[in-house]
Formats: C-alpha cells, structure tokens, sequence
C-alpha cells in the first residue's frame, strides 16, 4: 500500500502556512486479454482453433509465453503511482478457470496474492470474464453471474457472456465491482448495437438493484463494452455523464468520455482508434467531501513495449495474432485503470 502527500496551501490572514495531507490508494484495471486459452481441447466449446492441431497452433510453448506477457502488464498498471499492481483487476476473453490461475500463479503475481472470482459464461466461443482481488485489499462477500439473454432474428438463443458481479469490503469500505463483456460489431455497428443496449439495460438494472437494497452503495463497473463512450448504450440507457458537475446524485459517471473526445483510444481498427474499455461508477465516488475513497483519476496504460513498434500498425497494441500470424504479443486492447484516494489526516 503506498500512502501519496501533498502540500495543501492554506490562508491564514495575510501569511500562508504548508500543510502535508496524506492518502491511502487503491488501484482498480480492467483488461481484455485477447483469446487466453489453455491448450487442451474442450468438447464443450468451439476452441478447436486454439489447440496445438488447430489452425492457430496455439502450442504449450506459446500458451507460457502469453501467460509471461499478461502476468507482467498486470503486475505494472499503476505501479508508478502505487509502487505495486492493482488491488482489483477485471478480465475479459478468458477460457476458464485454470487459464486466470495459472496468470495469478506465475512469478510476476505469485507474490502479490489475488485470489479469483470465475463464472463459466454460456458463451459460444468459450471465454469469460473473471475478477482479480489481491487479498489484503478486498474481501468478497457475495458475487453473482447475471446472464444476458439475447435471441436472433429466427429466435434463436445468441449466446454471449454473463455480467459478473461481485461485492465485499475494502479498507472497511463495502464496494461492488461489475465485470463486462458485451456483445461483439460483427455484422456491422448498427445491427449488432440492439444487443449492447441489452447488455447495457442488464447492467441498469444490476445498479439500481444495489442502490435500491443500499443507496449508498459504491458501484464500479468495468469491462470491454464494444461501444464508444458516447453509444447509445452509454449516452441514453445508462446516461453517463462525462463531468463530476453535471452528475446529480443519482447519475452515473464515466471518466472515459473526455478521453475519448480527445481522441484517444484503446484499440485501433482500420485507422480509427476507438474506447471499448471503460469504467462507469456511481455518483458518491466523487464526492469529494466524504470521508471515504473518491475517484482521483482514469488512464489507458499503453507504455512502449506493448505496442507495435514499426509498419502499417505503429503505435496499435502489439497483439498475441495477426489474422492467423503468430506475432507473439500481449493484447488487441491496451488495458485502462484508475486510481480511488482516501485521505488520511
């Protein structure tokens, strides 16, 4: 835990006078993984692609070199403000339980100590969403995986990830971290954007169910939404607002929104850079006044090493594939973080 301090100006009369104010931080990130699959065929789900036969020979040896790539992004986000890795980690494209215990159990975490919250997710192609919680920092008290039911136009069921829900007490404080992986563009923007207005209607719903049960409640959702901060899933389900002033105390805030007006992003498609992966939270993590954790601030960690480096794609995240060329990197998606302060004196 690292304790930040600042010098806080103070007048008194005509003379001023320093005071040092310190806070307690805590960090929370969110990452899609991109296709972390174990090697092993399971007859379940259609990940015959991603076994040593399969089109990407998707081998033991490049399954470990995944494993050391992710395990050491996590273990860096934020670490130059907190000295450490996040308290919370959200995981999006995950095969199942063994792949995210053999992240949290490589060198890079061991010595950090998460322990893990998984649902298997009916979805078609397998993956999941999973949380991360180092166990000095968070105490789950309850988690729930809430499906989301789509249906095509014959009727048929469209499977796709569950909404992943955890709650428990931080530093004394009770949080509730909500886990995302909406619906996918394929078939096109507008035809597929039905569907991440359910999954964003789910979510609603899933907020207003804690606040009704405690108003209080500090909610923090995160996850790759496939949508842009100004979606209508974003904009007019969830009305997230984009400026603490505008946001009244029932309103849902998104820090993500002025990053993306500034054109920044944290995946790249066809030379247009757009922010997927977000956070959104309830009002009273940015009331300043109370005594509790607040938000500070939200980034993208996208340092060097994890972007391509040179060619038609500089500056894009240096992925795991390209089409179907092993290219050894980490992630299509840069992961996002933010920082939760509480002071101290």
């Amino acid at each position: 835990m690292r304790f930040l301090t600042y010098l806080l100006l103070l007048a008194w009369g005509h003379s001023h006078a320093q005071k040092q104010s310190t806070y307690k931080l805590r960090t929370i990130a969110f990452y899609n993984v991109e296709n972390l699959f174990d090697t092993i065929n399971d007859t379940l789900i259609f990940d015959d692609e991603r076994t040593p036969d399969g089109s990407y020979h998707w081998t033991s040896k490049r399954y470990t070199k995944k494993i050391e790539n992710i395990s050491h992004v996590l273990s860096e986000i934020g670490s130059g403000k907190s000295g450490t890795s996040p308290d919370i980690i959200g995981l999006c494209e995950v095969e199942n339980r063994k792949v995210v215990q053999d992240l949290i159990s490589h060198p890079n975490l061991l010595d950090k100590h998460y322990g893990i919250v998984h649902f298997d997710s009916p979805d078609a192609r397998g993956i999941d969403v999973a949380l991360l919680f180092k166990k000095e920092a968070f105490i789950p008290i309850s988690f729930k995986s809430h499906r989301l039911l789509l249906f095509d136009e014959l009727g048929e069921r469209d499977y796709t990830r569950d909404q992943l829900v955890v709650g428990g007490m931080m530093d004394g404080e009770e949080f509730h971290f909500i886990v995302n992986h909406w619906p996918s563009r394929r078939g096109g923007t507008s035809k597929s954007s039905p569907k991440r207005i359910r999954a964003a209607l789910l979510n609603k719903r899933i907020m207003d169910s804690i606040n009704r049960i405690d108003p209080e409640a500090k909610i923090i959702s995160m996850g790759d939404l496939n949508d842009d901060p100004r979606d209508t899933s974003l904009k007019k389900v969830l009305k997230t607002k984009n400026r603490i002033s505008l946001t009244d105390t029932t309103g849902i805030f998104n820090p993500m929104d002025k990053m993306y007006k500034k054109g920044i992003g944290s995946l790249a498609y066809r030379d247009k850079w757009n922010l997927f992966d977000q956070f959104f939270m309830t009002s009273n993590l940015i009331e300043q006044a109370q005594s509790g954790y607040t938000f500070w601030k939200a980034g993208i960690y996208a340092p060097t090493f994890i972007r391509n480096q040179s060619g038609k794609y500089k500056g894009y995240p240096l992925r795991t594939y390209s089409g179907k060329n092993y290219t050894g990197g980490y992630s299509d998606h840069f992961p996002v973080y933010l920082f939760l302060i509480k002071r101290m004196n």
